[in-house]
């Protein structure tokens, strides 16, 4: 993987987030992804339980609420690379409803392991709320 590789898949990311589309979750991540939403997270294992996790189905530990359609968008940029290895840093903003004022922005970070056909294997987020914002 190289920086734009990584890019490429963050803005995919995005892009399944904002669609919701299990397809587009699933392309994302191997079979056998191990998929934190804290570092402290059992990991969600699988792709397909990562993507019920998304949608919010069935019980995974630590999984957010689906997000409701136009409330929410974000970007993120590779800040480090090294082979299979990434890290991430970007934001997430969201408002109460479609076309509102943002209530609420998170810093991010990720770190993700790919595998050799680009598909993240472990994934592991760190967020935090920016105070008034």
């Amino acid at each position: 993987m190289d920086r734009g590789d990584v890019a490429r898949w963050l803005s995919e990311y995005v892009e399944a987030w904002r669609s919701y589309d299990p397809e587009a979750i699933g392309a994302l991540f191997s079979d056998d992804v191990r998929y934190r939403y804290h570092p402290y997270d059992e990991p969600v294992e699988g792709r397909q339980s990562v993507v019920e996790s998304w949608l919010g189905e069935g019980a995974h530990e630590g999984a957010s609420e689906r997000d409701a359609d136009g409330t929410y968008d974000a970007a993120y940029e590779p800040v480090a690379v090294d082979g299979e290895v990434a890290v991430a840093t970007g934001s997430s903003a969201y408002t109460k409803e479609p076309g509102g004022p943002i209530d609420r922005i998170y810093h991010n970070c990720f770190v993700m392991r790919f595998d050799g056909d680009g598909r993240c294997a472990e994934f592991t987020e760190w967020f935090m709320e920016r105070p008034g914002a």
